[in-house]
């Protein structure tokens, strides 16, 4: 069942000096994302986003892979060109979000699971058909009073694994990401509670459904204090607890781990990820798979002008390259003016 293949392209995933760009916003998100800076979200607008970041010359120098949405897998270049050939000719693996979202969770008191189960092994099927080297699976989890329960994190955990499970039966090497949110006013010792129940579960349902940790990659969030917390914690200790919930959670079979930067400012996921990598040697590769981390800057200076198109790339590049940095633990905020 499991290949080779699978096994070497999770480890290109995680390439020293690189990470894994999130480009995988649904319609709905990709609408608030346009509208925000004064743009309808019709689909030729989504097109010319999309090819403006696969096309980033020299984009593989920090960047191993992009993460697509359903719609940009089949949409084209303005040269005729399908955007994930334009992606891999750029030396860029394509990949795809397989999930449907997170919906209310049946007998809980508003906690979340993700659905999209139904009918993923024949769209899986067509997605390696379409040339996908992996895919994505993201489950959401809240910290409040009592949450997250038992229930939502075993819920989200055994459909993680079912999806991953699919997702290399098909070939496919899974990015398997329980999102714990850093919404609210919580402080950072509670996040890394939730953080490490979260994991150790998610890790107990990938061993039951036999799911090759060698062949996945794990996309976590960083250990951070909920955003209205008052008392915001520096990167060192954000580094300390995130090191220490994944040591105890996480075995070293992985290949590497790809932080999702879960609505920090571009500047704090960059920095957090660089003290994490500060404290190495750590037993996996550790890198980032931003989205609104990478992509908000670039989106700014774009605003759908056609004489943007090129200085938005160029900010693009820039940002993935200050992130490959901290992905080496020698990221210096000079870089950012540089």
């Amino acid at each position: 069942m499991f290949s080779d293949d699978m096994r070497l392209i999770a480890r290109e995933m995680v390439a020293p000096g690189k990470g894994i760009l999130a480009a995988d916003e649904s319609t709905g998100t990709m609408e608030k994302r346009l509208h925000a800076v004064g743009l309808d979200s019709t689909e030729e607008v989504r097109r010319q986003y999309r090819e403006l970041i696969v096309s980033t010359p020299e984009l593989g120098k920090s960047i191993s892979g992009v993460i697509l949405f359903d719609e940009t897998v089949r949409q084209d270049s303005s040269a005729g060109v399908p955007l994930r050939k334009v992606a891999e000719e750029n030396g860029v693996l394509p990949g795809i979000k397989v999930d449907k979202g997170a919906k209310p969770l049946a007998g809980s008191d508003g906690e979340k699971v993700t659905e999209g189960l139904d009918g993923l092994r024949d769209r899986l099927s067509e997605y390696v058909e379409l040339g996908m080297n992996f895919t994505k699976w993201r489950a959401v989890l809240d910290i409040a009073a009592e949450r997250p329960s038992d229930y939502a994190i075993h819920a989200n955990a055994h459909a993680l694994g079912r999806y991953a499970a699919l997702s290399q039966e098909a070939g496919l090497v899974p990015m398997v990401e329980p999102e714990v949110l850093m919404d609210g006013d919580h402080s950072l010792e509670a996040a890394e509670e939730a953080t490490v129940r979260t994991l150790h579960e998610v890790f107990a349902e990938l061993a039951k459904q036999r799911v090759e940790l060698e062949s996945m990659v794990l996309k976590p969030n960083m250990v951070v204090a909920g955003k209205d917390h008052p008392q915001q914690p520096s990167s060192a200790d954000v580094a300390e607890a995130t090191v220490r919930a994944l040591k105890r959670t996480v075995p070293p079979a992985v290949p590497g781990i790809a932080f999702l930067s879960g609505g920090q400012s571009d500047e704090d996921a960059t920095v957090n990820l660089n003290a994490i990598n500060q404290l190495g040697p750590l037993p996996w590769q550790v890198t980032f798979s931003f989205g609104r981390g990478l992509l908000a800057p670039a989106l700014h200076e774009w605003v759908g002008r056609a004489e943007k198109f090129d200085s938005a790339q160029q900010v693009l590049a820039h940002r993935a390259e200050l992130n490959g940095a901290a992905r080496q633990g020698n990221y210096e905020s000079v870089l950012e003016h540089a």
